[in-house]
């Protein structure tokens, strides 16, 4: 595999993070996650928009928006990937300093590393639907800026695996937020509801592109709160992600939703995310 690392393609098995590397040591660095279909970038602009937007949040300063679409497109021709769905990363720290928690004085460039890999669609759990569980919401307070201290999510994804579950989803104060790496909503009597943009969730590409599709269907929406104690009487739940994009939940710890299978409004949804995916629409 070729990676991009600090201004150059290089197998991967070369590069070399230096151990006071901000983001080795603090966990001091964004990242992005974007999908790649046949060679076509989905919604680059908007995961730079965020990429963009966590690291401002961070100060650390961002790559150029040009410099992050060339080096993706990049990464996915020299891997051979124009002709398959694949799956792009970048992860942007604060770079290599003496370990202080201060940020570094001078400022030290940032380090920037991105992959390309091919992408295995989890096309037998968009037919069936998955389980999900719910758990305390313990992250901080900002999830809002994509952020590479990920422990409380990988401690959730963890205990979802070993319930044989397919995702964790997380509740802060009775009010379902979102999953450890995806978006959540509900439907209710026809109504899709997703807990409104604030610091405590992501702003999912995801869920963005859902909503607008939701418009163009005439699909009533709320960005509302939703609390644990409704799930029981939705019709339907999923999650939404980058690689899960619109992913039926069919059950919730030791519960069914509705008749345990993907309702109508997610087919509708995976339909014609499918469909916008496959146009050549970015």
């Amino acid at each position: 595999m070729i990676v991009y690392f600090n201004g150059r393609f290089m197998p991967k098995d070369e590069v070399r993070v230096s151990p006071d590397d901000r983001g080795f040591l603090f966990g001091d660095g964004a990242y992005e996650v974007l999908s790649s279909y046949r060679g076509r970038l989905f919604r680059a602009a908007d995961h730079f928009a965020r990429l963009h937007y966590s690291l401002q949040q961070l100060r650390i300063d961002p790559p150029e928006k040009q410099v992050l679409a060339d080096l993706c497109r990049k990464l996915i021709q020299v891997n051979q990937l124009q002709e398959v769905d694949a799956t792009v990363y970048i992860e942007v720290t604060r770079g290599t300093a003496p370990r202080q928690h201060t940020f570094p004085d001078p400022p030290v460039p940032p380090t920037v590393y991105a992959t390309a890999s091919l992408r295995h669609l989890p096309e037998e759990k968009w037919q069936h639907g998955i389980r999900v569980i719910l758990i305390p919401d313990i992250r901080w307070a900002r999830c809002d800026i994509k952020s590479v201290a990920l422990v409380a999510s990988v401690l959730a994804s963890q205990q979802a695996s070993e319930s044989g579950a397919g995702e964790a989803v997380f509740v802060r104060n009775g009010v379902v937020t979102e999953g450890s790496h995806t978006s959540f909503c509900a439907v209710f009597a026809g109504e899709l509801v997703t807990h409104p943009r604030t610091n405590h969730i992501l702003a999912g590409i995801t869920r963005g592109v859902v909503l607008d599709l939701c418009r163009e269907l005439g699909i009533p929406y709320r960005e509302i709160p939703v609390r644990a104690e409704e799930l029981p009487s939705a019709d339907e739940l999923m999650v939404l992600g980058t690689t899960s994009e619109v992913m039926p939940v069919v059950a919730v710890d030791d519960w069914t939703v509705a008749d345990g299978r993907p309702g109508p409004i997610a087919r509708r949804l995976q339909q014609a995310y499918r469909e916008l995916t496959r146009s050549g629409s970015s």
